[in-house]
């Protein structure tokens, strides 16, 4: 099982070989994600988006984070989704993807959940819709939901980490 991708020394807690995950959990399309809580920097209301020419279609812009330049994901666009207006909820998640920050517009970001490793499954071998598989991890039943856990660092190709990387040089 590929959980252990989720897993970093400082953030799990053995009991038995069972390890304790913690996810920050954000809705996208009426669906629930999580992602490692340690990749979260912080998470931000929705800031005026300078556009950049040439960009990849699911790349909104740039934002001005306390004097860092941050590339800003649409999460929607990215996954093929339908997009939709930002409301209250929107939110932007500036995590830490292969080195650099990187911010991901998302509908609205939940909570932070603890579960075991045990508990997580592996992702079928099919996922309907347009999510590249690679970057799933597994699925958690979350409160009779499924809670869809993703590695970003495995969300863009090498090229993709590249063009990321020399943003903000």
């Amino acid at each position: 099982m590929a959980t252990t991708a989720l897993v970093k020394s400082g953030d799990v807690t053995t009991t038995g070989g069972d390890q304790l995950i913690q996810l920050v959990s954000f809705m996208l399309s009426n669906e629930e994600y999580g992602v490692e809580v340690l990749k979260v920097r912080e998470i931000i209301r929705m800031p005026g988006i300078t556009k950049m020419p040439n960009t990849p279609p699911y790349v909104e812009g740039i934002i001005n984070l306390r004097g860092k330049v941050i590339p800003i994901i649409s999460m929607r666009k990215r996954f093929g989704l339908s997009e939709s207006d930002h409301d209250s909820h929107t939110r932007i998640m500036v995590m830490d993807v292969a080195g650099g920050l990187t911010g991901f517009i998302v509908d609205a970001v939940s909570e932070v959940i603890r579960i075991h490793s045990s508990e997580i499954q592996p992702p079928p071998t099919m996922v309907s819709g347009n999510i590249d598989q690679e970057f799933i991890t597994g699925v958690f039943n979350h409160s009779d939901r499924l809670l869809i856990i993703m590695d970003v660092d495995r969300m863009f190709s090498p090229q993709e980490r590249e063009y990321f990387g020399g943003v903000g040089d």
